[in-house]
């Protein structure tokens, strides 16, 4: 099957200078694109293509879903050929090599936050560094390549991009997301996601800390604190994580 890549993708019509951006982005990130609009595409946010009303203009949503399914299976690739694991430490692996972390780490090493085109509220509130943004950017960017290369070129772009983050997890040096990590768990064992609760607060109003449960399957786990919501679900979800053998205590 050929793809049709006028029907994938639509970009505006750039200005010179903006091509010369482009071109200075691939120098960076070590690719050379045929189809140099297909990469402007990449990097059109929902926001903008919004903002400036002309039907023409796409946004990357299309190509971020696609980048997702090329570097998931990169990296699921990457793991069967080179590891020994099984396949609930790949799981977890993989998480993290493909969690908005890593990826925006990638993306902001390679400046594209730079080159991100977005709306002028996600710019004042500082969308373009945000991790969610910069990290569908860069699977759309993923998608791009793969598009304009071929697998086997989109493969050896992610390795470099994401192969440090890779050995990371490997020697347990990474920064883990329990609640994704845990989330990812229950809805593929369970086809349902955890709940979290609030269960009580201690301290004074500025600096009270926060007690959370987690609870799925008719089991629940915790309470854990934390300084806020957020840290305490994390600390709730790896209370969980450790209770149900996947790691020790540190």
């Amino acid at each position: 099957m050929t793809l049709n890549l006028k029907k994938i993708h639509k970009a505006p019509d750039f200005p010179a200078d903006r091509k010369e951006e482009l071109l200075l982005f691939q120098k960076k990130a070590g690719i050379s694109l045929n189809n140099i609009s297909i990469l402007e595409n990449a990097f059109i946010h929902s926001s903008y293509a919004n903002e400036v009303k002309d039907h023409s203009i796409e946004d990357n949503e299309r190509l971020e879903f696609l980048g997702d399914s090329v570097l998931s299976l990169v990296v699921s690739g990457y793991l069967f050929e080179n590891t020994n694991g099984n396949e609930g430490e790949y799981t977890k692996i993989r998480s993290f090599v493909v969690s908005e972390d890593s990826l925006s780490k990638a993306a902001l090493e390679l400046d594209v936050d730079k080159y991100i085109l977005i709306g002028k509220g996600e710019e004042i509130t500082g969308g373009r560094t945000k991790k969610a943004i910069l990290a569908d950017c860069m699977e759309a960017i993923f998608a791009a390549v793969y598009l304009d290369k071929g697998f086997e070129y989109a493969k050896a772009f992610i390795l470099r991009l994401l192969i440090p983050s890779i050995n990371d997890v490997l020697s347990n040096k990474h920064k883990k997301d329990y609640k994704t990590m845990l989330q990812e768990y229950v809805q593929k064992k369970y086809k349902k996601v955890p709940t979290y609760t609030l269960i009580r607060t201690e301290g004074p109003e500025h600096e009270q800390t926060f007690f959370y449960t987690v609870e799925f399957h008719g089991k629940k786990y915790g309470p854990a604190g934390g300084k806020n919501k957020k840290e305490a679900e994390q600390n709730a979800a790896k209370l969980c994580w450790t209770e149900l053998g996947f790691e020790k205590l540190d």
